[in-house]
């Protein structure tokens, strides 16, 4: 008898409906259709059910899936870093998308966590660090571009998916574009700032500086005294900000996140998008 084997897929819900949001703004002409970004992730989301499984270097008999969202846009970081990114600016076409999006996805049968105190990428870090204490996972798919994650990819059985791009990083691949190890991003992202996030860095030091100090002295902890100075605490407090939490008890069994099709709550959700097709493909896909 053969022996199964799993590859679990864990996907950023929140940056998908943001890539989808404005990815649709190019052909609406400003004109948002009030679930065209939510349709566009569960898209996304079939894609990979349909194809999930052929994963280049696995060869599963399992495909487990989950979806991490930002439920509410700020998080315990906020009370750690003032100017940490909030919820502020961002269109209200786009934010009335986020809990609909949930709710699909539920009827779709997709796991989903909704995240409130912690943040969709904690969510993604505490989910793959669950699925790789598990010896039938071959491997973790984590679909994100977003440098945050690249820390939680371990040699090449937890890897990083940039589907736009279609580029798949194992710890290999993060060496090469961060020039240093994925456990290092934290530290890297400590010293040269995360606009996207909103802190700075350390004042002076670039990413090809940082890298160097990395690789010759290790984690910001391990600094010698006069390489960091007085900016020595910010940093560390940055550290703590990039840092991403994998304690989060969203699941024990990866059983759970096994797809098995759509409930039957979709066929309504189908057709308020206004998306019969998504009903056709799950049908098919859950047949298969």
């Amino acid at each position: 008898m053969s022996k199964s084997f799993y590859v679990v897929h864990l996907v950023d819900g929140t940056y998908e409906l943001f890539r989808h949001f404005y990815g649709l703004r190019r052909f609406t002409k400003g004109k948002d259709r009030p679930y065209g970004a939510v349709v566009g992730v569960l898209q996304t989301v079939l894609q990979i059910i349909e194809t999930g499984d052929r994963v280049k270097g696995s060869a599963s008999r399992g495909l487990m899936l989950g979806v991490a969202t930002d439920h509410v846009i700020e998080s315990f970081r906020n009370r750690l870093w003032a100017d940490y990114k909030t919820g502020a600016g961002i269109e209200r076409a786009l934010l009335t998308q986020f809990h609909p999006l949930e709710e699909a996805l539920a009827a779709m049968g997709v796991v989903v966590w909704p995240m409130i105190e912690l943040e969709a990428d904690d969510a993604l870090a505490s989910a793959a660090h669950i699925a790789s204490k598990d010896k039938r996972v071959q491997k973790v798919a984590i679909w994100t571009p977003d440098k945050d994650l690249a820390q939680c990819v371990r040699g090449t059985r937890v890897v990083q998916i940039d589907g736009r791009r279609t580029i798949i990083r194992d710890a290999a691949g993060i060496r090469e574009k961060f020039g240093v190890s994925p456990q290092l991003i934290p530290d890297l992202l400590a010293l040269v700032g995360d606009a996207a996030d909103g802190y700075p860095g350390i004042p002076g030091i670039g990413a090809k500086t940082a890298a160097q100090l990395l690789n010759c002295h290790g984690p910001i902890e391990n600094f010698p005294p006069d390489v960091l100075g007085k900016q020595r605490d910010l940093a560390l407090l940055f550290k703590n900000l990039a840092t991403l939490r994998t304690d989060a008890p969203l699941f024990k069994k990866v059983e759970t996140l096994r797809w098995r099709g759509a409930t039957s709550a979709f066929a309504a959700w189908a057709e308020r998008m206004d998306a019969p097709r998504l009903l056709e493909r799950c049908e098919k896909a859950a047949g298969r």
